[in-house]
């Protein structure tokens, strides 16, 4: 059974951690972006998690606010540098696929995507747009959409990928149908701006997560009884003085065994849910910092930690140390209580 935070990775980032992802080629290898650019130049950085070690790093020109696997030895991410890149890792080469302009001609890749199902990367950018890019074609470029309100978060699961825009919006995507893909427009069930979205392992639908302290778990399908499941719950909040003090909610992560998912809030504390039976399995308090990112490693036994301040109180002083966490999932921790219960009787 894990115990306390985990192991703390060495070589961390030197500012704040934007994202953390395992690899789903195989059991160890992390991924990790940071705004850190600034102090040493490296910004997306590969780890081995089960050996502690840095192995190797790739830089972009100004702070990175996303990453992903694009196959076992590959990378893309991007961020404020105008790029969304792709990299091999085992060979340094580097190509720019494309970026995201306004009509400022300011450029940032909010979020990045890589679709198992489909094949293809998504980006995602405040300038209202996503562009969905090819490996295997010559023109990498194979769809742009154009939405309302910047770009917040994205993620992907079973060939959909989901949206979430300013204004509490969500755009629900297949994929694998370049030419109609837009499934569905929805909004929202949390009332304040969405941090973050996650979709659930087996392709019915997905959580959401916002500034106010709460989450929200959505389905696909559009039926009365399938809608009837949909939930929004409190979470990430503590009383001080007998004021309660609400936490933003910064990162969602499945299990991707289990679909039980974690939550990390400003206040530094990890909860596991399961999204089923509406209850919480575990919590892990006491991070120094407010959690920033989360990641479970491709067979849910180590879940990936990012603790870095967040700016929810703007500039401060004597900023906590940013660190990466890998915690050691127990047999039974992120199982749901049915199934746990099942094996322990």
């Amino acid at each position: 059974m894990a115990v306390g935070l985990g192991s703390e990775l060495q070589s961390p980032p030197s500012d704040t951690v934007s994202s953390v992802a395992f690899s789903r080629f195989d059991a160890a290898s992390l991924l990790v972006s940071s705004w850190d650019k600034y102090v040493d130049a490296q910004c997306v950085r590969l780890y081995d998690a089960h050996a502690n070690a840095l192995l190797y790093t790739y830089t972009h020109e100004a702070a990175v606010l996303s990453a992903a696997f694009a196959g076992p030895n590959a990378a893309v991410s991007g961020g404020l540098d105008k790029s969304l890149r792709y990299v091999d890792l085992t060979t340094g080469q580097l190509e720019i696929l494309g970026g995201h302009d306004d009509a400022l001609g300011k450029k940032k890749v909010k979020s990045v995507v890589s679709d198992v199902e489909s094949g293809l990367i998504a980006s995602g950018s405040w300038d209202k747009t996503v562009k969905l890019y090819d490996l295997r074609k010559p023109d990498r470029l194979v769809a742009a959409h154009t939405h309302p309100h910047k770009v917040h978060s994205m993620d992907s699961s079973h060939g959909k990928l989901v949206v979430a825009t300013a204004d509490r919006l969500y755009f629900i995507y297949d994929m694998r149908n370049l030419g109609s893909p837009l499934i569905e427009e929805r909004t929202g069930q949390l009332k304040m701006m969405t941090r973050c979205v996650a979709c659930m392992p087996n392709g019915e639908g997905y959580a959401t997560a916002s500034i106010e302290g709460r989450v929200s778990v959505e389905f696909f399908d559009n039926s009365e009884e399938s809608q009837k499941r949909k939930y929004a719950f409190k979470c990430h909040r503590e009383k001080q003085d007998g004021i309660e003090i609400v936490h933003p909610v910064n990162a969602l992560a499945f299990h991707p065994i289990h679909g039980t998912f974690a939550s990390g809030g400003t206040d530094g504390n990890v909860s596991i849910w399961d999204g089923l039976n509406k209850k919480r399995l575990k919590q892990y308090e006491g991070y120094p910092a407010g959690i920033s990112a989360l990641g479970f490693s491709r067979d849910g036994s180590m879940l990936a930690v990012g603790s870095s301040y967040t700016f929810e109180a703007g500039e401060i002083q004597d900023r906590p140390v940013d660190r990466i966490f890998i915690r050691e999932i127990g047999e039974n921790e992120a199982r749901p209580k049915s199934v746990a219960n099942a094996t322990t009787a």
